[in-house]
């Protein structure tokens, strides 16, 4: 690990201010901290976010959404994603923004394609727990557990630097790696999210998140989905459904959600939104039980919206 400097500011200009010129940011340190050891990430400067009040906390206003600060703790959220120990430090804006869990990029001596090399190892190597859908150049999978169930309630994220601040709907921030254009996430240099929204209307939705791993407990996800909808009369309004673990960004099929409307979620309509979400799906030579799985996943949290 390389020398860096520390600072810890208590207001969030000044953080802004330190971070237009380099320096990284730091919130539970969950994620940075180990590529820091391993090598992969040798900030200069670190700036402490924790000390930023204004970040931490969550809100429901009557009749305007639900807004949760960045710094917001994972340790209610997330019971079955990991130790009390890294939910306790783990915040919402960083889980958002965590790096991929393949063994070729973690590896400091491995200058895998997305660390600027010529070739993504995982595509002839060991790729159990590699992307069946939706990869281009590099087959790394999304694996944060926050993104999908987020995603099934519409969830916007407002991100802010020096420059100002925009919002930007949570499934823009992700990026599938390929070409010129080797990123995971649309941040812009110095820039930071500082809450998550989710609109009043979404929440109406009835929603349930369901994960698969290779332990009981906290572990990353083979195969996740989040599925969410509204009813009337028995019958299945404004779905969502999104698959995590199985591609470089959360998997959203918006055919596989309108074809769900009006329905009422048996076990045809269920096969036929798992066959149109994984339509194109290529598994690599190890990880082909994640098609069964996924289709099985998704038929569960579908069924049990109804129950």
């Amino acid at each position: 690990m390389n020398a860096f400097s520390y600072a810890r500011p208590r207001a969030l200009a000044e953080a802004l201010r330190m971070l237009r010129n380099g320096a990284m940011a730091l919130a539970g340190g969950t994620d940075l901290l180990g590529l820091m050891k391993d090598g992969l990430a040798r900030p200069d400067s670190l700036v402490d976010l924790t000390g930023i009040e204004g970040l931490r906390g969550w809100s429901h206003p009557k009749g305007r959404g639900l807004r949760i600060g960045a710094l917001t703790s994972l340790v209610e959220s997330l019971q079955d994603a990991a130790t009390v120990q890294l939910r306790t430090m783990g915040t919402v804006g960083g889980n958002l923004l965590q790096r991929n869990r393949c063994w070729y990029f973690r590896d400091e001596g491995t200058v895998c394609w997305l660390k600027g090399g010529n070739r993504c190892f995982a595509i002839d190597g060991e790729n159990r727990y590699h992307a069946i859908i939706g990869a281009q150049d590099c087959v790394i999978v999304s694996p944060s557990d926050l993104v999908p169930a987020l995603l099934a309630y519409d969830a916007e994220i407002a991100l802010t630097s020096s420059r100002g601040t925009r919002q930007m709907k949570l499934g823009d921030l992700f990026v599938t790696p390929r070409g010129r254009d080797r990123r995971e996430h649309a941040l812009r240099s110095g820039e930071l999210i500082t809450e998550v929204r989710v609109p009043e209307a979404a929440l109406a939705r009835r929603g349930t998140y369901l994960k698969a791993m290779d332990r009981k407990a906290w572990s990353f996800a083979l195969v996740s989905v989040a599925a969410a909808a509204k009813f009337e009369r028995g019958l299945a309004r404004d779905v969502r459904l999104i698959l995590g673990g199985v591609a470089p960004v959360p998997w959203r099929v918006i055919a596989a959600e309108k074809g769900l409307e009006g329905s009422a979620l048996d076990d045809a309509a269920c096969a036929d939104a798992a066959d149109r979400l994984l339509a194109g799906a290529a598994p690599l030579r190890d990880n082909g039980y994640k098609v069964t799985l996924a289709r099985e996943l998704v038929r569960r949290a579908l069924r049990s919206l109804v129950a």
